[in-house]
């Protein structure tokens, strides 16, 4: 226990509130609040949900988390985190009180920032991922949020923030067998996918425009994000047609030149393909009128 904790019915709490600046909520995610508990041997959280995403590691203690419908036995060094409007309930060992400290952020890419460390609402945890040098790091954040001068610091606190997720990216993507110095590449063949799938591109062209042989970026890209490139583009696809079918009174044939289809014949079979639904059914199903021409 340190000088900043108190004494709250169900544990011990320390809690560094942090008031996003303008640069840093214009960027893709950013830190709301730094924190670290001792439980006490009835702490119990939940079942219950958070507006925020919150990343916990589990420093000393042991005990049990429930999340989308998964349940997971925690240990030391183990990370975990928490999604918005997801229910979530975890409780302490009263044997093997729970240590624990977590960040709680936002932003539109929280999420493809969870994904880089291998979390994601389906999959919220991760087994001995906490090593000391990424404990080095959350000690030099805690003494800036805890420090007077570092307290008001926005480019101090992303810094840091984003330190660590570069140090669990590396520990995560070693793990996985992904080399990490291919991290930066295949960011930037996702990206290039995710802004031109509309375009009539192919995995050779992200691959190419990666810097990457065909093969070798199909192999990392399946091993750091769990889906192929040409499955991950015909998601793309179909995530934009869907919205378009249930937002818009554009037409199918429309739709299909808008993600990147040559005619409403093969975007038809690939929707329904993907869906179970042909895109006119769907669209019906959505509570909307089909415009054929």
């Amino acid at each position: 226990m340190n000088a900043f904790m108190r004494e709250d019915p169900a544990e011990y709490l320390e809690v560094c509130f942090f008031t996003p600046s303008c640069y840093e909520k214009s960027g893709g995610a950013w830190p709301i609040r730094l924190g670290r508990n001792i439980a006490k041997p009835h702490y119990h959280i939940g079942p219950r949900t958070s507006p925020y995403y919150y990343l916990i590691f589990v420093l000393k203690g042991s005990g049990i988390l429930r999340q989308n419908h998964e349940t997971y036995n925690l240990q030391p060094n183990d990370v975990f985190c928490l999604f918005p409007q997801v229910q979530h309930e975890y409780y302490t060992n009263p044997d093997d009180l729970l240590h624990k400290a977590f960040i709680a952020f936002d932003g539109k890419h929280a999420l493809r920032l969870l994904e880089r460390i291998g979390l994601t609402p389906h999959h919220s945890h991760s087994a001995g991922l906490l090593s000391p040098e990424l404990m080095e790091v959350l000690e030099e954040f805690f003494r800036l949020a805890e420090s007077r001068e570092g307290r008001n610091t926005d480019l101090g606190r992303l810094a840091m923030f984003h330190l660590i997720f570069d140090r669990l990216g590396i520990l995560a993507n070693g793990r996985n067998g992904v080399d990490s110095r291919n991290v930066t590449w295949l960011q930037r063949g996702r990206e290039y996918m995710e802004i031109h799938y509309a375009e009539g591109i192919t995995v050779e062209k992200a691959a190419e425009h990666a810097g990457v042989e065909r093969t070798y970026f199909t192999k990392q890209f399946r091993k750091a994000y769990g889906i192929t490139p040409i499955l991950f583009i015909q998601e793309l696809k179909m995530k934009e047609a869907r919205q378009l079918l249930e937002q818009t009174s554009y037409t199918l044939a429309e739709i299909a030149d808008s993600v990147g289809y040559p005619d409403l014949f093969s975007f038809s079979k690939a929707f329904k393909r993907h869906t179970g639904t042909p895109p006119a059914r769907y669209r019906l199903q959505m509570g909307h009128t089909v415009r054929h021409t």
